[in-house]
């Protein structure tokens, strides 16, 4: 028996993502694949490089004959869609927006859907929210320390994303002319993730009242999320490693490198990587992931292989087709 899935939002960047892992997944059926804009055309028309993979057409009918649902849309957007289209009580959701990240707007209904901070919570449960990208990247780099009470005061986080992590909307700092060969800071400060990475260092360290001091950055390429953090810290570089490679042991998708870490290995996979350093008193951690996969869709099927009790990197193995 093979898990029905249906998506929400399929022509976009996480839309496609989410297609092509399922399209390949041998134990899920893609029921039905829903976008406003596109109802009758070829899902290939859209995702060119799936010519000669699936010959689904998009749809503007949402079917109840689903497992699971995957609302691959824009903020604000889901919870709009949810309030419009009642959806089946026997249907799991797995929502890529951030409309149900946030403990206030979850009303104790939604999962935050980080395996590697909520796996038993996500086995059970029935609504996830996926995390954000920026906001996966970094809390795979804060999570070990928070578990064991050791993060300091203040956090100094350096990150940058491709212009994949913008969505497929046109918008001025979305153009490749002006993107390519440029680099700008934006949201210095206050971008919207650092509320979801607070509430999960709070999770594990209920006493954690530091500040996050984060400058996001567009980068000129197109896929991919570099963070480059450092901090204060006690722990010599080899009792740091301890840190991360224990608390990541079980964790198939999440691996700590002794060497220097770059893009390129983890690009198309589902895979966070991490490098750790002590540069005297200050401990220095770089996180990559793809915003994408481990970012966005490849995340969401992980969850959904842990929710319905398949194997957590089922149809995630291998790298991507995707851009």
């Amino acid at each position: 028996m093979k898990v029905r899935a249906g998506i929400i939002g399929g022509a976009g960047y996480t839309g496609g993502e989410m297609l092509r892992l399922l399209l390949n997944h041998p134990s899920v059926e893609i029921a039905f694949v829903h976008s406003n804009s596109n109802v009758g055309n070829l899902i290939s028309d859209v995702h060119t490089d799936l010519f000669g993979d699936t010959d689904l057409r998009f749809t503007g009918e949402v079917s109840p004959d689903i497992d699971v649902l995957f609302l691959c849309v824009g903020h604000g957007d889901a919870k709009k869609f949810l309030d419009a289209n009642p959806i089946a009580d026997h249907v799991k959701i797995i929502d890529l927006s951030q409309d149900f990240r946030l403990k206030a707007a979850a009303a104790d209904k939604w999962v935050y859907g980080l395996p590697e901070l909520n796996r038993e919570r996500i086995q059970s449960a029935k609504y996830i929210a996926n995390p954000g990208c920026f906001a996966t990247c970094i809390q795979l780099a804060l999570l070990p320390l928070a578990a064991k009470g050791l993060l300091p005061a203040e956090v100094h986080i350096n990150a940058t994303t491709g212009s994949t992590g913008a969505g497929q909307s046109l918008a001025p700092t979305s153009h490749f002319s002006w993107r390519n060969n440029n680099l700008s800071v934006y949201k210095a400060f206050e971008h919207q993730h650092l509320n979801e990475i607070g509430e999960s260092l709070l999770q594990l360290d209920d006493a954690f009242d530091g500040i996050l001091n984060f400058i996001p950055q567009r980068g000129d390429f197109t896929r991919g999320i570099l963070a480059a953090i450092y901090l204060e810290s006690d722990l010599t570089e080899e009792e740091a490693l301890k840190v991360y490679e224990d608390y990541y042991a079980a964790h198939p998708f999440t691996h700590v490198s002794k060497k220097n870490i770059d893009l390129k290995q983890v690009v198309n996979t589902n895979k966070g990587l991490l490098h750790v350093e002590k540069h005297g008193s200050k401990l220095f951690i770089v996180s990559i992931i793809d915003n994408l996969l481990k970012g966005a869709s490849g995340q969401a099927v992980q969850n959904m292989n842990l929710i319905f009790g398949l194997e957590e990197r089922q149809g995630l193995a291998l790298k991507a087709a995707g851009f």
